[in-house]
This record gives structure tokens, sequence and C-alpha cells, in this order.
């Protein structure tokens, strides 16, 4: 009998630093360099004449969706590039030339592979065909489609329990694939479904559902360019949304007013040169921000009171400062929250903030004059452990405003992966939601299981204590994109198979189970064509508008499939054709899956013919102002506590961010220009009086540490970059800091990862 061979795989590549250059941070965004940078790298992985071709179909009407973010389409698109920099590079990276198959693995170990950074891993491009990583074996080998589907079936077959299977989703998976995908999880028999939402912006989801009734945004984008005031907190929208810019700039032009709150002065919201505009590239642009308040890291609650006791006090003189007449109709919770504001001194909540009273007295006036108001938010407020009670603080504003369920006001939590939203529609999720079950027995005629199943935080610790043997992933990187990435990766080893259906190799398929298989799937960009008809797919804006995405470039390989169609043939293999649900055709016909969504899902009507053209917006009851599924039928007001972090003498709160050149964990190059970062990603962002109280300089290196529950975790070798960053305050790339990040420290009630505000210490170490 073979020994086992334990492969000696690294989590972080060969860490060497690759050329810091440094400069100051830029003050325009986009502009003549953006679309010189996104037409340099497409050209560069695509080829020019690909490159056109895709790029002027991106967005477009009867083209496809962009793989990048879920920031909606305007109805009316730029015909010549409605897409941005950051969109060119996510289908240049999908659509690259760069391939790599059974000669390539053949020659290279996952133990060698594993030495290079996720940036080289991305840059090796498409995976062209099924393969296998065998137990004792360090090498992947090709495998045929319906061996890999047996493998599968026979592993989940043996299971003792189907909770004993976890089948992930990420974002980028359309409708079509995350339904088909849902439904055979659940007549496979497990409600064991985490997705990518579980780390970012299920603390949206929480909040406004407890508040609103609805765990989505209230918004639509033309409420965006009539809002006369819009809040962007904990959102850098110039990396991260770049085409969310030119809606803030409409709204700009309509005269209204942008308040950016986040502890970094980011780009996007100082200037912008909008790709679009002639006369923005030739002139001066527009600027953004009209003030911005940077706030200490985690304090959002604390400044969010202190505007609300002001804006109470005004309403106290001048009773038409608050809304009283929608607070009488619609709102539950006033005269609590008046308590509950009266027990906070100003003073003290102002000195928490870090920001001069002075500047939060300049968004008072702005909140006491007007009504029209939107909050946006991203990461930066669902990642710590009260991420729940920050939003639902902003929520709290919007309330007393009346600035809900009317045109040109609402929420806007700013999704990141392109389908996210559409995912947790169609089905994506880890507890029982009963009117799908009935829907699902009705329509489907299977039973679906009742219990609760996984969420991110649950399957990892169920991996990792060997309750759960086998992990299905639909797209990402989970090792990467995951906290406490040294105890997730030891989650994924334990496991007897791990399946990652994807485009691209990643870390994920290098640090895996005992047997793994890559299965390669199509780009959003690809025809897919079946039995001589062309198949397109669907996908959920961030607003809740579903629209159709048909791609147009030749696969990248015969040998690979779309992911309806590999979900299709496994559930077909694992039932052997005994099923009411006729999987095979539905993976052939995607009109017939859209069928069963549209008599399953709520909201999904006709989705088929709707979703041409400019697509239709699911239904929304804030929009209606129709709170019945909450407590007294009113929207819910909340009394939420300021946080204590009990920071220790030496401690620091770090929180994680994105570079300019990276969409989630996928790395597209090694410069955040904006933050005047080039060729480097392992740098930690500093405030200059923390550096001096440690004795650092410009430039040195550091460790950084955590320690959480006894337990010291550390992400090495960091230079040091002083930065205009609130005192007490550092910000670091993500995947590189995930490490620091306990897998069992997260939101209250969402699970969401404590990624914003970690506790660590610095050590120089030359």
């Amino acid at each position: 009998m073979d020994k086992d061979i334990k492969r000696n795989v690294s989590l972080t590549g060969d860490i060497q630093f690759t050329g810091l250059r440094l400069k100051e941070p830029m003050h325009t965004a986009a502009g003549l360099l953006g679309v010189t940078e996104a037409l340099r790298h497409s050209f560069k992985e695509m080829g020019i004449a690909k490159s056109i071709k895709a790029l002027l179909e991106m967005n477009q009407e009867d083209g496809f969706r962009c793989p990048s973010c879920a920031w909606p389409v305007p109805e009316h698109p730029s015909k010549i590039a409605e897409y941005c920099e950051n969109g060119a590079k996510a289908l240049a990276d999908e659509a690259t030339k760069e391939h790599i198959g059974t000669d390539f693995f053949a020659q290279h170990s996952v133990e060698e592979l594993s030495q290079l950074s996720d940036y080289e891993l991305n840059k090796l491009g498409r995976v062209v065909e099924p393969l296998v990583l065998k137990p004792n074996s360090l090498h992947y080998e090709p495998i045929a489609w319906q061996e890999a589907f047996e493998l599968i079936s026979d592993e989940l077959h043996q299971l003792n329990d189907p909770n004993e299977a976890i089948f992930y989703t990420s974002g980028r998976s359309s409708n079509e694939a995350a339904f088909l995908y849902g439904m055979f999880a659940r007549a496979f028999g497990t409600n064991n479904m985490p997705d990518c939402s579980n780390m970012c912006h299920e603390s949206s989801g929480v909040a406004l559902s407890e508040t609103l009734g609805i765990g989505k945004g209230s918004v639509t984008l033309d409420d965006l360019y009539g809002a006369e005031v819009i809040l962007v907190v904990g959102q850098n929208p110039g990396t991260n949304h770049p085409r969310m810019l030119s809606a803030l700039e409409k709204c700009k032009r309509n005269g209204g007013k942008i308040v950016s709150i986040n502890p970094l002065a980011e780009t996007g919201l100082v200037h912008f040169k909008n790709p679009q505009s002639v006369s923005d590239m030739l002139g001066s642009g527009q600027a953004m921000a009209d003030i911005h308040l940077p706030v200490k890291i985690n304090e959002d609650i604390a400044l969010a009171k202190l505007i609300l006791k002001k804006l109470v006090a005004l309403d106290a003189k001048n009773s038409n400062v608050l809304d009283h007449e929608f607070i009488v109709d619609h709102v539950d919770g006033y005269d609590a929250l008046l308590q509950d504001l009266a027990r906070y001194d100003m003073e003290s909540l102002q000195r928490r903030t870090g920001v001069s009273m002075r500047k939060i007295d300049h968004v008072v006036q702005l909140l006491t004059a007007n009504s029209r108001i939107i909050v946006c938010w991203a990461m930066g407020l669902t990642q710590h452990k009260n991420a729940v009670q920050c939003i639902q603080e902003y929520v709290n504003i919007l309330l007393l405003k009346g600035a809900i369920g009317k045109p040109f006001a609402g929420t806007c939590p700013v999704r990141g992966h392109s389908n996210v939203q559409g995912d947790r529609s169609v089905g994506i999720m880890h507890y029982v939601n009963k009117t799908l079950n009935e829907k699902i027995r009705e329509h489907l005629q299977f039973e679906p299981p009742t219990e609760p199943g996984y969420d991110t935080v649950n399957a990892i610790k169920a991996m990792h204590d060997g309750n759960a043997k086998v992990f299905i992933c639909l797209g990402g990187n989970f090792l990467m994109a995951a906290s406490d990435t040294q105890y997730t990766a030891k989650a994924l080893q334990n496991c007897s198979l791990t399946v990652q259906v994807s485009t691209k190799l990643n870390r994920s398929h290098l640090v895996s189970g005992k047997t793994a298989l890559l299965l390669p799937t199509f780009g959003r960009s690809e025809k897919d064509e079946k039995n001589g008809s062309f198949q397109f797919l669907t996908m959920e804006s961030s607003t809740g508008k579903v629209r159709q995405s048909k791609g147009l470039l030749k696969p990248a390989s015969e040998h690979i499939k779309s992911e309806p169609e590999i979900i299709a043939l496994l559930a077909h293999t694992y039932f052997r054709g005994n099923h009411p649900v006729d999987w095979f055709t539905m993976g052939q016909d995607y009109n017939l899956i859209r069928s069963y969504i549209d008599k399953v899902v709520k909201g999904f009507d006709n989705t088929s013919e709707r979703s041409k053209g400019f697509g239709y917006y699911l239904p929304n009851n804030v929009r209606e102002r129709d709170f019945r599924m909450l407590p007294n039928g009113k929207a819910q007001l909340t009394f939420n506590t300021l946080p204590d972090h009990q920071l220790k003498k030496d401690e620091l709160l770090l929180m994680t961010i994105r570079s300019h050149d990276q969409f989630n964990t996928t790395i597209y190059g090694l410069n955040d220009r904006y933050r005047g970062i080039h060729n480097e990603r392992r740098v930690v962002f500093m405030n200059q009086e923390d550096m001096d109280k440690r004795k650092l300089q410009k430039l040195d290196v550091v460790n950084l540490h955590s320690l959480y529950d006894g337990i010291k975790r550390t992400a090495e070798q960091f230079l040091v970059v002083p930065y205009d960053i609130p005192k007490g305050n550092m910000a670091a790339y993500f995947p590189e800091t995930n490490m620091l990040v306990p897998y069992n420290h997260f939101a209250d009630k969402s699970h969401t990862p404590i990624s914003k505000s970690i506790k660590v210490t610095v050590e120089k170490i030359a």
C-alpha cells in the first residue's frame, strides 16, 4: 500500500519584494490614463482585434454583462465604452490568449506552483480541460468529463449524511447556474450553501431585512442622478466600482452634494474625469466629494449618532427638520430612539470619530436642508463585529428624514461580484426559506431539506473538524477569500474531495482535499451554443434589475463546459436519471431553467423575455413603503451600542483593502497608482505619529501580528508606507492579510469576517 504523501504547498507563495516605487497619491480618477491602462491591459492579454470586438459589446443591450462588479448598466449605455478600467481588466483576464492544460501540469507539481504569488498564478492563463489531482499525487492529470462526474457522484453516495457535503457559490455565477446548483444541493439533501455574500454583504442583508423588510437596497440607478445628498460610506468606488463615478458625476451636475465617509480619502471621490465625456477628458473634469469625513476605523456608529443628535436638536427648534408625517405613518421606535440618543454626549461622540465638529456640522447642514438622501456603502461598514448595527444606524438617519420609499432617496449597498445579489435571489442560501420550499415541492416535485445549513464560517469549521468531507466550489478562490488562511487551508486539506469549477488557476486548486477536481468553465464573454442554439444567461445588478448576458467570443477550448451544463450533468449522473427534475435537459436549454425560476422564485416573471434589452426590476417592498412583514407593519428604528475594541497599549486597528490592480482575490497587476504604490503589494499604510511612536521609518520591513483567544497569527514582510490615515489605524491589502483574521471572530448575526477592524501589533524586522 502506498504511503500517504503530504503535499508541501505554500499558502503565500515565495514572499519576495518586487521593487516598490513610491509616488504621490493621485488626485484625479479615470481620465486618459484610465483609458490607456484599460487598452494596454486588454491588448496585451487578448490582442487588438479580439479586444475591440469584446469591449464594444460589453454591457451593451444585446451583449454580455461585465464579469467584474454588480453596478447597474444605464438604460441608454454609451455605444463606445460602457465599461471602466477594471471591467476591461476583468474581461481581458478571462479572455486571455494564455492557456494551460495537460502538458503544463505534467511539468509543474502543485508544490512548485504554490511557490508562485497569487498574481503569478493568475497570469498562467485559462485552464482548458478537466483535471484531477489523485490521492498521493503532486500533479494534476487529465480526466474525462463523465469520469469526473462519476467520481463526484461516488463520493457523494458514500457520505453518511448529506450534510457532510458543502456547495459553495461565487457571485460570478449566473442566475441560471446558481438556481440549478441550489436545487441540486437541496435535492441531494442539504442546505449547506455558503456563498461569497457571507464574507461581504451578509451584514447588509441582515441589517436591511430587520429594519426595512428586504435584504437589498431600495434605490434605482436613476435615483442617484436626482438625489440631493449622497453619503458614500466605507467604500472606494474609484477602484472597486468605477462606473459608479459616472452616476455620482450626474448627481453633482444636477446640483447634488456628495459626502465621503471613510478613514482614507480615496481618489475617485476627490476628482473624476469621465472617459465617456470629451469635455471631461480635455478639461478639468468634475470635483466629487463636497466634504470628506476621515472617520476612524469602526467609529461609524458614533458618527451617525452624533449626526442624529444634532438633527433631533435642530428639529426641536424647528419641527420641519425631520419628516414627522413619515415617522408617524411608517416608522416604529421613534420615542425609544430619542431616549437612546439622550444617553450620549456630543463631545464624547465627536472625540471617538476623530472628525472635526466643523466638518460634521457641514454634513448636518446638508441633511437638514434636504430630504432626497441616499446612503451608499460597501465593505467598510459590513466587515466589523458590529457591522449590522453600523448599517442600521445609517438607516436610522434615512428613516428620520423620510428618505425611504420615494424617488431619489434610500439605501444603496454596493455589491461586489457581478451576480452576488442574483445568486441569493434565486436560492443560494444556507437558511430555510419556507415559501421557496413550498414552491420547490409544487413545481420541482421533490422534498427540500428543512434544517438550516452551514454558512461560510460554519462550513470552514465543519471541514476543519472532520464533519464535512466533500467541498464543491462553483467559482471563486475560496481559500484566499476566506479569513484565517491557515485554518481554512487545514479545513480544505481535511476533505476527501474538493471540486473547483473555474476559469483560471488559483491557490484553492493547490491547497486541496485528498482528491481534487479542476473543472474548467466558460467565461462571461464566451459564446455558449447548445444543439445549434445560442444560449444566454441573466444577472441581477446591485439595484435589483435582471438583464440578459450573451457571450460572443469563441470559447477558450472545445473541452470546457458552461456552469449550467456542468451542474446539470453532475445531477443527472448522481441521480442516474431517476429524479423528478429533468436535469440533463435543463443543462441544454436555459429557457427551461428560467421557466422554473419564474415558477419557484418570488418576483421573477417571464424572465426569458423581460430580461432582454434593458431588463426588469424585481419587486422591492421599500419602494412601495410597504412594511407589512415587520413588527407593527412599520420600518424599524434600532438602538445601537458603541464598539469597545479594548486595544492594548501597542495595538492598532488594521483594515484590509484592495489595490487598484485587483478585483476581489484576482490580482491583475502590482500597482495601486491612486495611492501612489507601484510594483508592490506587500505594503502597510501607517499614520506618521504611529510610526514615530514605534521608531519606524519609511520602507522599514515589518511583520504584522494579531492575537485572539491566545492564538498568535502572523503576516510576514511588509514595507511601511506613511499615509494620511487616522491615528491608531492601518491599512494593508487582502488577501495577503486575511491570515490575521480569526475565523471565529465575525459580525454579530451575519457572521461576516472582521476584516475591516483587526487588532494588530507591528514588529520591525529590518
